[in-house]
């Protein structure tokens, strides 16, 4: 395998994102330049106009249309990817052959065979490849997990999400025309959006699933790809999982619930919002956290410290497989 091996300069991650869309406006892409050891050099869209426009108003000192210039431009030491999946193997692959480590979006990748290609050849090259499932860096999320392990609510019994939503949520996107609605580009529906969030987290504060299965199908014919979704799974400790995920249910029906039971109360949350609620012997309490006005920038700091080889990877292929095969599985029953 021919791969250029680089070294980070003067202790400083410079980064080119690829696919410089709405999810970098806010969520990540001005974090770059407020982590410490870390600074956003470069950007690219296919649309040359755009990503001047976002350059610009984001101070990034150099624009492109083609992915590549990033890839090989020797002042940037890394590469984030914010589009579709469907691209994501093609550019991370390229990114890890020019000997530059790699932060890519979630879902990791179009379907589970091209997240094993990406995993192995991060192994073989012994390139760095980081997944932004960012919410495993939040205070929010790093509470529930303390909580989990102090046994607050003594032994986890089991553990419900439900996600209903309407199809003109503001949560979602437009579904006309949209690419999150493409299985040919996003692998899925909506649920392959939004639920790597969810699926993550279950495996973060649970463990690996021992069994799993589910059932899908497109109710309102609004698009090509599911709009409901069912999934159960034995995790480790014999902890049962149940989740329902639907898109097209009335406005005053709409819900984001995680909810974890165990022998002495309850914890639950909205994956998409700010508030835990901990019930213990009938007595409830509620932990409200400050809306971060970059959501991912806990987790940036972390992948630019693993990137310069100062802590663990945050995140890894492996990881971020298990919620892909999660999917696969309610969704195609692969």
């Amino acid at each position: 395998m021919s791969t250029i091996k680089l070294e980070v300069p003067n202790n400083l991650v410079s980064w080119g994102i690829i696919g410089c869309g709405n999810v970098t406006e806010f969520k990540s892409g001005p974090a770059f330049n407020k982590v410490a050891n870390s600074s956003l050099v470069g950007v690219m869209r296919r649309d040359l106009e755009k990503a001047k426009d976002y350059a610009q108003r984001h101070q990034v000192p150099k624009w492109t249309n083609q992915a590549m210039d990033l890839i090989n431009d020797p002042s940037i030491s890394a590469i984030y990817i914010a589009t579709p999946p469907k691209y994501h193997e093609e550019y991370a692959i390229a990114a890890m052959q020019a000997g530059k480590p790699v932060y890519v979006e979630k879902p990791m990748a179009l379907d589970v065979a091209s997240c094993y290609r990406m995993r192995d050849y991060a192994e073989q090259s012994g390139i760095k490849l980081s997944i932004a499932h960012y919410r495993r860096a939040l205070p929010m999320f790093l509470k529930v997990k303390k909580l989990i392990d102090e046994h607050a609510i003594g032994d986890i019994k089991m553990v419900n999400i439900r996600m209903m939503q309407p199809d003109q949520s503001v949560m979602l996107a437009k579904t006309t025309e949209n690419w999150r609605v493409d299985p040919s580009i996003s692998g899925g529906g909506i649920f392959f959006d939004l639920a790597p969030h969810q699926l993550d987290l279950v495996h973060y504060f649970f463990g690996k699933a021992k069994s799993c299965c589910g059932l899908a199908t497109n109710q309102a014919g609004l698009y090509k790809a599911e709009d409901i979704v069912s999934g159960s799974m034995l995790l480790e400790n014999n902890i049962i999982f149940n989740g329902i995920w639907c898109f097209t249910v009335p406005a005053n029906f709409e819900e984001d619930l995680f909810e974890i039971i165990g022998s002495n109360g309850k914890i639950s949350f909205p994956v998409f919002g700010n508030t835990i609620e901990i019930e213990i012997a009938g007595h409830k309490e509620q932990i409200s956290f400050a809306k971060e006005p970059h959501i991912q920038q806990h987790m940036i700091e972390k992948v630019v410290q693993y990137f310069l080889g100062n802590q663990n990877n945050p995140c890894s292929a492996s990881d971020a497989i298990q919620s892909m095969e999660l999917m696969e599985k309610f969704v195609y029953g692969k």
